[in-house]
């Protein structure tokens, strides 16, 4: 379920732009679902992660600005702040405090050497850059159709590429053993 409310708000500006292909209205249609997205979070578990309250922030500050200045450059940088703002906090946490934030949240499901955390949180912090850097791409060389399929679909294709690389990193230097046998029994 948590993944399902993930996507609502993005589904929900996508399917809004491909019906009125008003950019704008989109837009609003993008704030008012993660709002939604935020009130239903907070509803059901009574919190809400700060990841989730960074995104909302990012989209109500660049969605105003977009329908402020009736200029989509604003929401067409969304995505790359956002991935680099999560790149930045991840090398942040890792460089500067020696927290690792990969660690932090999945550490009671995994029991890793700490060189092995370090190098997820370097993958996952390009994995970030990449993000950004070909939300860049396609934002600034393709049509706005385009880009909106590519947000729709973009995002979640790179996750899923970057989930399938750690998992292969993981099994190839054994880390993943004892699931493995787990699996296999």
């Amino acid at each position: 379920m948590k993944q399902f409310t993930e996507f609502v708000p993005i589904a929900a500006f996508t399917g809004v732009h491909f019906y009125t292909k008003d950019i704008f209205f989109s837009t609003g249609v993008l704030m008012i679902a993660m709002l939604g997205q935020l009130v239903y979070k907070y509803a059901s578990s009574g919190k809400v992660q700060k990841k989730t309250l960074y995104i909302f922030g990012i989209v109500v500050a660049l969605g105003s600005l977009t329908l402020i200045f009736r200029d989509k450059i604003f929401l067409l940088w969304k995505p790359t702040i956002v991935n680099w703002v999560f790149c930045l906090a991840l090398l942040g946490s890792q460089l500067l405090s020696k927290e690792n934030l990969i660690k932090k949240m999945m550490g009671r499901q995994l029991s890793l050497p700490n060189h092995v955390w370090k190098n997820l949180t370097l993958g996952w912090s390009l994995g970030f850059f990449v993000a950004g850097v070909l939300n860049l791409f396609v934002a600034f060389n393709f049509s706005l159709d385009a880009w909106v399929t590519y947000k729709l679909f973009g995002g979640f294709g790179i996750t899923v590429i970057y989930m399938v690389i750690m998992m292969t990193y993981l099994v190839k230097g054994g880390y993943l053993e004892e699931i493995e046998s787990d699996i296999a029994d």
